[in-house]
């Protein structure tokens, strides 16, 4: 399929083209708020744990929405506030999320439940149909518990 944004390809490579719109930790970060974490404002990405810095969040949004994979809409009670929604483009990246989901959960020290994973894993085609549920029906419920920020030793 065609891309949506006009710039130079380093190559043709799906997966090439593919990081070069999402190859940074901030935009997947966004994408997952977005997906599992019914996060849908400038405020609530902020307000994330990774602390990203608001140039940012602002400059990723905009990329984000310059690809097609979210889309930015005024907020019904406020139309001077904005909400962001993952667009069809954006949450087929579902089953993506949640392979780094499991897979770093299974190779590295994370504050997510193992039993959670666990199930997530054992379950995959229900969870990710039920990520497609809520986003279709704009459910905003969390997918995922919030997790205990572990603190680095040292």
């Amino acid at each position: 399929m065609p891309g949506t944004l006009k710039s130079k390809r380093r190559s043709g490579c799906p997966v090439s083209i593919s990081l070069e719109i999402l190859g940074d930790r901030w935009s997947l970060l966004i994408i997952r708020d977005l997906m599992v974490r019914g996060f849908r404002t400038f405020k609530e990405f902020q307000g994330s744990t990774e602390g990203i810095a608001t140039n940012i969040l602002a400059d990723r949004l905009h990329k984000l929405e310059a690809a097609r994979i979210v889309t930015a809409e005024a907020a019904k009670a406020d139309r001077r506030r904005v909400n962001y929604r993952l667009t069809e483009k954006g949450i087929d990246l579902a089953p993506v999320l949640l392979d780094l989901l499991i897979w770093g959960a299974r190779h590295e020290d994370t504050a997510a439940p193992c039993a959670v994973i666990e199930n997530m894993e054992k379950n995959r085609e229900e969870v990710l149909a039920e990520v497609r549920r809520r986003w279709r029906e704009h459910d905003l419920t969390p997918l995922l518990p919030k997790f205990k920020v572990r603190k680095e030793k040292g």
